[in-house]
């Protein structure tokens, strides 16, 4: 009975592998992957599948990070590396290696050029979706060629960054971290910018105080000013009428 499921098992693969076999098909399941694995890190307004540009290019998802988007694009390169895998002698090997090469720089120079557009608002670089592992230990591990460099130093040259569905995962958990940086970072410039006003209108305030005490020195200095010469002026008044007093006694009686 286990042996008849395994077999099951091994005819559902294959039937999956033939499918796989059309180029769209793949890039369907590509698609169908990446969507999955956003929807499980991200909310829904966060990313956006199939997500036009102006210039008429159609990139599979974006995520959207503060004003900025990070495009991602599914790439299966699966024939040629299905031959470079059965191959059996050296001479073939090296062909299919480098017919696989090929197809994966094509695949590279079609993400840098088409969906890198900063004018549009996204990152200088782009994610290269692989849904199979072994597909992207190839690309990654790929030795130097002595007549060309290595894929991954190629697509790094051309910010493109290849991932799997592993360590897709861990690139979608750091960009997550950096949402919710920039949403403490965004909220600590929000009370940066409350204190400011705060203090700007303490300062307001501290000037129309300081005016208004000095209002109130000089109304005050008026007063003293004021009280001075009414004292000065009742005492002149007082004078007044002590000469008066003088004058009326030194007259005689008749």
């Amino acid at each position: 009975e286990s042996s008849n499921k395994i077999y099951e098992v091994g005819k559902e693969i294959g039937k999956l592998q033939d499918v796989l076999r059309a180029p769209k098909a793949r890039g369907n399941f590509g698609e169908l992957m990446l969507g999955d694995l956003l929807s499980q890190v991200f909310p829904h307004d966060r990313f956006q599948m199939q997500y036009p540009f102006k210039n008429g290019a159609r990139v599979d998802a974006v995520i959207f990070v503060s004003n900025y988007i990070v495009p991602i694009d599914s790439k299966f390169p699966l024939e040629n590396f299905q031959r470079l895998i059965s191959a059996q002698s050296p001479d073939e090997k090296k062909r299919y290696k480098r017919e696989f090469n090929r197809d994966v720089r094509k695949h590279i120079d079609t993400i840098s050029e088409r969906y890198i557009v900063q004018d549009e608002g996204t990152f200088d670089f782009a994610l290269m979706y692989i849904p199979a592992e072994n597909v992207y230990y190839e690309v990654i591990a790929s030795e130097e060629d002595p007549e060309d460099q290595s894929l991954s130093a190629y697509a790094l040259e051309c910010r493109v960054i290849p991932v799997s569905p592993n360590s897709f995962y861990a690139y979608l958990q750091v960009i997550l971290l950096g949402l919710r940086g920039m949403r403490l970072d965004q909220a600590a410039r929000e009370i940066s910018e409350t204190l400011s006003k705060m203090q700007n209108d303490f300062k307001r305030i501290s000037d129309e105080y300081s005016l208004l005490g000095a209002h109130l020195n000089h109304a005050r200095g008026t007063y003293d000013k004021l009280q001075k010469g009414v004292s000065e002026f009742q005492l002149k008044l007082g004078l007044v009428d002590q000469i008066k007093y003088a004058e009326k006694e030194a007259v005689p009686a008749e």
